[in-house]
Order: structure tokens, then sequence, then C-alpha cells
């Protein structure tokens, strides 16, 4: 049993329908019996159809609100989420810079479910240059993965090689994820300069999949902040995230939501 809290900062969006953006990761770390902190990067407007509109905040608000947290509550892992463009990849890079201390789980957030660009072109040279180095832990989808590094990233091989690229960009640590790969299988692989963990089960047929990649993030992000190893950590992660997908509610007509809470509905 955890005994340690655990605090997090999360910087990201967010997610009007709940599912994803910062509202799905406080969920996700207060389950997990964390304490979730935020600094909101933007306000999107969406639901399980899609997203319909972004509105990036301030640069000095962004930052300020981190600032506000960390001076006083303080924060033992961080997690970063949709940034948006160039200039908050930047001032989040400083933000980092600041606390170099405390581990850092960044989802290089791109693209929304429904396929709503959420990071700008040109700032995907920024996210390659600034936080991939600054990544305690990276996790990546397909997609993204290939825009980082401009590989192919399809079959389980690719996402091997992908993950020696983004490690050879300075990432401590890359999970790089199979959920946009094809097959019965899903496969996840955990890369470190030091070797490879596999996370392999029977792909769920499900349309109900906004959040996943937030909830796992921030899923790790508690894990760290609560003292587990980084595999201990990734492992929680990936089977909480599982459970999310299997027990989701079935909102929504598009893309529905995960159930975060799952563990409070299955206790006695």
């Amino acid at each position: 049993m955890i005994k340690a809290l655990g605090r997090v900062l999360i910087i990201a969006g967010s997610d009007s329908g709940g599912g994803a953006g910062l509202q799905g990761d406080l969920k996700t770390v207060t389950v997990l019996g964390g304490y979730g902190a935020t600094a909101v990067s933007a306000i999107t407007v969406q639901n399980t159809l899609g997203v319909s509109a972004v509105y990036p905040l301030p640069l000095d608000l962004i930052e300020a609100q981190a600032r506000a947290v960390l001076d006083d509550i303080g924060a033992d892992a961080i997690k970063i989420g949709m940034l948006g463009d160039a200039d908050v990849v930047e001032r989040v890079a400083q933000i980092l810079d600041s606390v170099r201390d405390i581990p850092a789980v960044i989802d290089p957030v791109m693209i929304a479910k429904g396929g709503h660009p959420l990071l700008a072109d040109r700032a995907i040279g920024a996210l390659r240059r600034l936080m991939i180095p600054r990544s305690t832990l990276l996790t990546p989808n397909a997609p993204e993965a290939a825009a980082l590094t401009g590989l192919a990233v399809e079959t389980v091989d690719d996402r091997r090689r992908a993950g020696e690229a983004l490690l050879n960009l300075g990432a401590k640590a890359v999970l790089m994820k199979g959920g946009h790969g094809a097959g019965d299988v899903l496969v996840d692989l955990l890369m470190t300069p030091q070797g490879e963990s596999r996370f392999e089960t029977e792909r769920l047929k499900t349309r109900h999949t906004h959040g996943t990649g937030c909830a796992l993030a921030s899923a790790c992000a508690t894990g760290l902040a609560q003292g587990l190893t980084l595999t201990s950590a990734v492992s929680r992660a990936w089977s909480f995230v599982q459970e999310a997908l299997a027990h989701a509610p079935g909102l929504g007509a598009g893309h529905g939501p995960l159930d975060h809470a799952w563990p409070l509905r299955d206790s006695p």
C-alpha cells in the first residue's frame, strides 16, 4: 500500500467534456491517492464528437499559475500535456529548468482524438528540442513519435526504433504506446538506456478511448511522485488505464471517456 501522498503539478489544456486534459489528469491523480494541482495552458471547447475551438492562455498567466503552486504547495512530479505552440513550449521549458530535481512526465499532445490539431506545426521542432531532453518519461503515441523522429511508426519494431531515436534525442525514458497499431494485441514498450519492458494485452474493441494518453501519463507521474520506481509507476499506470478502458461508461455519441474512477466503483 502506498502511503506517500504525491503532489503532481499538471500543465495542460482544459477539456470541457471532462475525459482528457487536466480534468482527466486530476481524476487520475486523485483516484491513485495523489494530490493534483494545475496550470492551465489553454481552454478547449470539446465533447466526445471532437474539438470545436481552442483558446490559448497568455504566457505570463500560464507561468504564474505554475509558480504559485511550486512556491507554496510544491510538487513531487510534473505532468506536461497540451502546450499548443512554440512560445508555450519555451516558457514551460524555463519552468522545468527552475525545478530540475522534480521528475517530468511529458505527453507530447499534438492531435485530439477526433483529429483537431492541438499543437502548431512550427512547435514540433521546439517540442523536440526543448521538451524531449527535459523528460524523465516521454509518452508518445505512434503519430506523435513519427512527427518527432521522422520515422514510420506502425509495427512493434518501428516503435522500438522510434523509441531509440527519442532516447538519443535526450529523453531519459520513453513509453512507446501501441494504441494506434493494428492487430488484436496491444503492445506498449517502456524503453530506457538500460533496457526495455514490454506491456501486452488483448486489444479492447471500443470507441470509448478518449483520455487514454492523458490518464496514462498522469498515472505515471503520480507513481513517480509517490516514490515508485519508473518501471513500477508505469506498470501500475498501464494496468489502471486498461481497467479504465474496460469500465468506460459509454457516454456521448463519439469517442467517449474512460472511467477514471473505476477503483471506487469496484470497492466493496
